[in-house]
């Protein structure tokens, strides 16, 4: 009797632990609740957080993340106005703010991704397309941001959610553009390297020829004056022997031989042929040879 008893008591334990656990639920402070009864919801949406209960298994509670959601998109290239191609990397963020329409729109944030990663991309490259590609990386990024933000938050309205942000974390040209705008620029900077050595070379050989030039006339003007001085020397050496010659022209004859013979009876191959009695000798023909006059 004792044992049958343990048993039903153990059963109803068992049944009531069962009860409990299918009727009890907790909705965290980072989430919302939903509680549908066969498919129906059944009550307003459970936003504070706490200990709830439900009728077991003909209840089912929903929980809906209430917190901030990140949803990185994929890349996609656009065409700027100026017909540039740009690849363009965004991301955005989400709240959802009607638990129950977020539910019925797209169930889960799976389904909430993949719906708004599409309504992003087409506002994005709508946005974009009319803007230049300086206007996209710099003047009006924050403006076009903005646009784009108010545009998406619009059409996510149907889905429960409200946007908070919408950034583009990457905006670059593609690979082949790139590579092809490097070349230009290249290309530019070598045309650029070569007119600056050319200009460079054309001012070295314009200041050669002109230093040239002012050494030419430097060296005229320098050889001119030497000669002017060089002849006034030589002038006034002549005036000065002239002068010394005509106070004492014995003397200038005699000092005039005593050269001519030191000149001509030095050592060497030279030979001369004259008369005893030429006036070059005079000096050694008389026997008093005349002395010219003291001073």
């Amino acid at each position: 009797m004792n044992g049958n008893f343990r048993f039903i008591l153990g059963i109803l334990a068992a049944g009531a632990a069962f009860l409990f656990f299918n009727s009890a639920y907790i909705v965290p402070q980072t989430s919302s609740a939903l509680v549908f009864q066969l498919g129906k919801l059944i009550r307003d949406p459970i936003t504070k957080p706490g200990l709830y209960f439900k009728k077991p298994i003909i209840e089912n509670v929903i929980l809906i993340d209430n917190r901030v959601i990140d949803n990185d998109l994929r890349p996609q290239t656009i065409l700027a106005s100026d017909q540039k191609n740009l690849l363009v990397d965004a991301f955005t963020r989400y709240k959802i703010v009607d638990p129950l329409q977020f539910y019925r729109s797209v169930n889960n944030t799976t389904g909430a991704n993949v719906r708004l990663e599409g309504i992003v991309n087409n506002q994005v490259r709508s946005v974009l397309s009319g803007a230049t590609s300086t206007q996209i990386i710099n003047s009006s990024r924050s403006q076009l941001m903005d646009k784009i933000q108010q545009e998406v938050n619009r059409e996510a309205q149907a889905m429960g959610i409200k946007i908070i942000d919408v950034r583009l974390s990457r905006v670059e040209l593609p690979r082949e553009t790139m590579e092809a705008v490097f070349n230009r620029m290249k290309t530019d900077r070598q045309r650029e390297a070569a007119d600056l050595r050319a200009q460079g070379t054309q001012l070295s050989q314009t200041i050669s020829s002109s230093a040239d030039r002012d050494v030419q006339v430097i060296l005229g003007e320098a050889n001119k004056k030497a000669e002017e001085m060089r002849g006034h020397g030589d002038a006034e050496k002549t005036r000065i022997l002239a002068e010394a010659y005509g106070r004492d022209p014995e003397f200038s004859s005699f000092f005039r031989s005593m050269q001519a013979y030191e000149q001509s009876f030095k050592q060497g191959d030279t030979r001369m042929v004259l008369s005893p009695d030429s006036p070059f000798f005079r000096y050694f023909n008389s026997a008093n040879p005349p002395v010219p006059a003291k001073r």
